[in-house]
């Protein structure tokens, strides 16, 4: 439920947007040439600076007057009149300005805002702009000296950009995990556990038939809770993902993953065990001199294009392991047919470097790693899904690629 305040500020953004709508009065500044030639002096943006400072109060005036009249004259149909002036700002460029302003009181005696000024001092392109800078690598304690335009201009210091950066990336992240899913076409969902700053972050990546990567969700837990796994693919449905259309499902070896998405896809889901994740797997099981060869084995098998060829190769290296190192060999037996589902699909060569493994994710939070270069200590509460969810909607827009 909205307060009073808040009412009253959209009744004056109102009210503000009719008189320019239907009255659409002119706006005319006057700026002498001296003055311009001296502001020219410090360079082009400071004359616009000044001249958009300048334009403010014209257009705080001009609704004034809509409101209360010209100064020292009667006017009948006034709903307000003057009440001095008083200090206040707008945001210009991710920063507090400082600006005088009229104050009006209504007929019955109360504070009666001005729409323009509200819409001036809205801080939602301050937060948009701290989010921005702050992604390009700009620290909190660098924001001032490095945007600070106005002389005067105030709100850029290291505690204001740190609130504000809070509260872009939390709305960045609620928007992220409210976004409606249900007009995407997607042919392939990947869903893989990244460690990130001693946790466990689960991310769902979708993959549109046109190849548009879109991140679909994020959890802090483990591809095994399968508490954690169940909430996520619940909510991509409530969000709109039809899980009875068939399409590719990437995973890690999570066994609480695998049978949360079997759960919800059935007969649809053609599951996509991750072949980085087996190989790493199965080479952690063997001494040192073993690992390179084994390794080359593996790629070499999942790099034929037949599933039958691949296979055949596989089973040799097992049976080759069942000599060598059981463990290693009972960790490549276990969902091997799930690895080579692409195969038996025939996905083509260069999409199937794509589809056979979660590095689409790796190479997201490739990205969010270096987004999270300038913070020096990670507290708990949602730090870490604000971080994350901001560096994947960072590598989204920069069309996350596959390594």
């Amino acid at each position: 439920m909205k307060r009073r305040y808040q009412i009253d500020q959209q009744r004056a953004v109102q009210q503000f947007r009719r008189l320019a709508t239907e009255q659409n009065p002119n706006i005319q500044m006057i700026l002498p040439m001296a003055d311009i030639v001296g502001l020219l002096q410090e360079g082009v943006g400071n004359l616009l600076r000044h001249a958009g400072l300048e334009l403010m109060h014209l257009v705080m005036d001009e609704e004034v007057k809509s409101l209360a009249g010209e100064r020292h004259q009667q006017h009948e149909q006034r709903r307000a009149h003057r009440w001095g002036k008083e200090d206040g700002y707008c945001v210009v460029d991710g920063q507090k300005v400082p600006i005088k302003r009229t104050r009006l009181r209504s007929g019955d005696n109360r504070e009666q805002r001005l729409g323009s000024y509200e819409l001036f001092q809205r801080d939602g392109p301050l937060q948009q702009g701290v989010w921005d800078k702050m992604m390009r690598g700009l620290s909190t304690r660098n924001y001032g000296a490095v945007v600070k335009d106005f002389q005067s201009a105030y709100g850029i210091e290291k505690s204001a950009v740190s609130e504000n950066f809070i509260e872009a990336s939390r709305e960045k992240v609620k928007q992220l995990m409210e976004r409606p899913l249900g007009e995407l076409r997607l042919c392939a969902v990947l869903i893989d556990g990244t460690p990130f700053k001693d946790r466990q972050m689960i991310a769902a990546l979708g993959i549109g038939c046109d190849g548009r990567k879109t991140v679909l969700g994020i959890r802090e837990g483990a591809t095994e809770n399968t508490a954690v796994v169940s909430s996520l693919l619940s909510e991509l449905a409530e969000r709109g993902l039809d899980f009875s259309v068939p399409r590719l499902y990437i995973l890690d070896g999570g066994k609480a993953l695998h049978a949360a998405v079997r759960r919800h896809a059935g007969e649809a889901a053609f599951i996509q065990r991750c072949q980085v994740h087996k190989k790493r797997n199965v080479v952690d099981h063997l001494p040192d001199e073993h690992k390179a060869d084994v390794r080359r084995k593996l790629q070499n098998a999942y790099a034929m294009a037949d599933y039958a060829d691949a296979k055949r190769a596989l089973d040799r290296l097992h049976r080759e392991l069942m000599d060598l190192n059981p463990s290693a060999a009972r960790s490549l037996e276990e969902g091997m047919e799930e690895t080579l589902t692409v195969h038996k699909l025939r996905v083509p060569d260069q999409l199937r470097r794509t589809l056979s493994c979660t590095n689409v994710i790796e190479s997201a939070f490739s990205i969010v790693e270096t987004v999270c270069r300038n913070v020096k200590r990670w507290r708990t509460g949602d730090q870490i899904e604000r971080w994350v969810g901001s560096g994947l909607l960072v590598a989204e827009r920069q069309r996350i690629e596959s390594r």
